[in-house]
C-alpha cells in the first residue's frame, strides 16, 4: 500500500485558491437531501480549504472537517472563525479516522477519497462503514479510468488501478485511484448503493480546454 500524501496547498494562493473556495454543484443537492432527512452529523472528508465545510455549516449540521494537510486545515479553521461558524477541525490519515462507531449520519467527500491506492481504498471504505450510523449515507467522487489522468503512460503505476501523478502542481507526487462501474460494485458490495454517475467536466485555462471524468455516489449504510 502507497504512503498517504497531502495536497500541497501551500502553493494553492490567489485566484487558485478562490477556485477551490466554491462549493461544488453537487453539494446543494446531497446536503438539501440530507437535511430533509434529519440528519444532523455531518464529516467533511478531505476538507481542502473549507468550501463544503462552511457550506455545512451554515445549513445548521453539526460540523466536522478532516484533512491531511495542516496547511489546509489552518485556512478552513480561520475562513470559519470568519463566518462565525462552530467546526471541529482534525489533521491526520483518512486510512484510520480518528472518529467512534456508528457517530456520523452523513459524510461529503469530494475528490478526496482517491487518493490513495486499491489497498488503500479498501481500508478507506471499511473505515467509512465503521463510522456511519445505520442508514447513514457518503456521498463521494472517484476518479474515472476513463479519464486522461488513468491514460498517462509516464505517470507510474502503483497498481493495476492507480497511477502516481507527476506533473507539476499540487498533487505532484499523489496516488490517484481510477475505478470503473463494475469495480465499484465490488469495492461497495457491503453499502446500498443509491445513486452512481460518470460525468465529465471541462476547465478553460490560457485558452486550453481540459476535461475530466468522475464517477459520482451516494451509498448507504
Amino acid at each position: 500500500m502507497v504512503e498517504s500524501k497531502g495536497w500541497n496547498w501551500k502553493i494553492v494562493q490567489g485566484e487558485k485558491a478562490e477556485y477551490w473556495l466554491e462549493p461544488s454543484v453537487e453539494s446543494y443537492y446531497v446536503l438539501n437531501r440530507w437535511k430533509s432527512e434529519g440528519k444532523k452529523e455531518l464529516l467533511d472528508l478531505g476538507c481542502g480549504l473549507g468550501r463544503h465545510t462552511i457550506l455545512a455549516a451554515e445549513n445548521g449540521f453539526n460540523t466536522k472537517a478532516f484533512d491531511l494537510s495542516e496547511n489546509a486545515i489552518e485556512r478552513a479553521k480561520e475562513y470559519s472563525e470568519k463566518e462565525g461558524l462552530n467546526v471541529e477541525f482534525k489533521v491526520g490519515d483518512m486510512l484510520e479516522l480518528p472518529y467512534e462507531d456508528e457517530s456520523l449520519d452523513c459524510i461529503l467527500c469530494v475528490n478526496v477519497i482517491s487518493h490513495t491506492d486499491t489497498e488503500g481504498m479498501k481500508k478507506v471504505i471499511n473505515e467509512l462503514k465503521r463510522i456511519l450510523k445505520k442508514d447513514g449515507e457518503c456521498y463521494m467522487t472517484l476518479g474515472s479510468k476513463e479519464t486522461w489522468g488513468f491514460k498517462q503512460e509516464d505517470w507510474p503505476l502503483a497498481d493495476p488501478n492507480t497511477r502516481i501523478r507527476m506533473d507539476e502542481g499540487p498533487e505532484k507526487g499523489i496516488p490517484h485511484f481510477y475505478a470503473d462501474y463494475n469495480l465499484i460494485k465490488e469495492l461497495f458490495k457491503d453499502f446500498i448503493i443509491e445513486k452512481v454517475y460518470q460525468k465529465e467536466d471541462f476547465v478553460e485555462r490560457d485558452g486550453k480546454v481540459n476535461s475530466s471524468y468522475h464517477y459520482h455516489l451516494i451509498v448507504r449504510k
